[in-house]
Order: C-alpha cells, then sequence, then structure tokens
C-alpha cells in the first residue's frame, strides 16, 4: 500500500481555490510541515505564466524556507495545477522534479475529469510513486 499524507482539508481548500484565481494558467506553491504531514501550503508566482507549465519563483521558495524555519518546519513539497488535463505528472513535471522528498501534489481543474481532484506523488529519476492524500485535522500545529 501507497504511503499516505495528511493535509488538512482547509490548506486543500486553500490550494484549490489559488488553482481558480490562476486560470486559464497553472498555479503553483509550496507545502510546509514535515515529513508526510502537511500543516501549511504557500503560493508561489508562477514565472513561466503558462496553462502547460509552471516556474516557482526562487523569492517565493526562499521566503517559504524562511516562514517554515520560524514555525519549526520544513519545505517538503510542492503543489501545482493542470488546468486541462487529469492531476497526473506529465513529461514535463517529471523532468523537472528536482527534489526526489518532495511531495507533489497536483490539483485537476479539468472538465470531464474529476474536477477539483488532488492527488500527491514522489517524483524521483523519472519514477512516479503515488501517495495517498488523506484528508487530515483543520487543527493548526
Amino acid at each position: 500500500m501507497p504511503d499516505a499524507v495528511q493535509i488538512p482539508g482547509r490548506v486543500l481548500d486553500a490550494i484549490v481555490a489559488h488553482a481558480k484565481t490562476e486560470l486559464p494558467n497553472e498555479c503553483c506553491g509550496l507545502l510546509i510541515g514535515s515529513a508526510l504531514t502537511i500543516h501549511e501550503s504557500l503560493p508561489a508566482r508562477n514565472l513561466a505564466a503558462s496553462p502547460t507549465s509552471y516556474l516557482i519563483d526562487p523569492e517565493d521558495h526562499f521566503a517559504a524556507i524562511r516562514a517554515a524555519r520560524v514555525s519549526g518546519f520544513s519545505v517538503v513539497g510542492a503543489y501545482h495545477s493542470h488546468p486541462g488535463s487529469p492531476p497526473t505528472p506529465s513529461a514535463r513535471d517529471l523532468a523537472e522534479a528536482s527534489f526526489p522528498e518532495f511531495v507533489y501534489l497536483i490539483v485537476s481543474l479539468a472538465e470531464g475529469h474529476a474536477r477539483n481532484q488532488v492527488c500527491a506523488y514522489r517524483l524521483t529519476e523519472g519514477r512516479v510513486t503515488p501517495l495517498v492524500v488523506s484528508r487530515g485535522t483543520d487543527r493548526r500545529p
């Protein structure tokens, strides 16, 4: 059975809301927590400004690292949206995944698929390892 990543409902809702505000482009952001427990999501600017790719602004990434440290956590993952496709890693997602320990979250806003579906993965050396998304408690740490 795949590992499960715990994500509070408020965090999942915030990620889906962010994805909707960035339409027609992909959104992106960072996940704060520890190992397979996510506590917060921090939106980032998508420097690619594209409906088929994303590039997290390095300034936003560094700001997330600082914010995580203040709260005693780490940046443990990244998220982005697929406005017109299912929430599965694309060839580009696989090629550009550079943090093998990260949780990569993808939200789909595509018509005809499970809209607002969020899936999580580990992306390592071209391999996709699905993670179960478990809606965790909304309590703040």
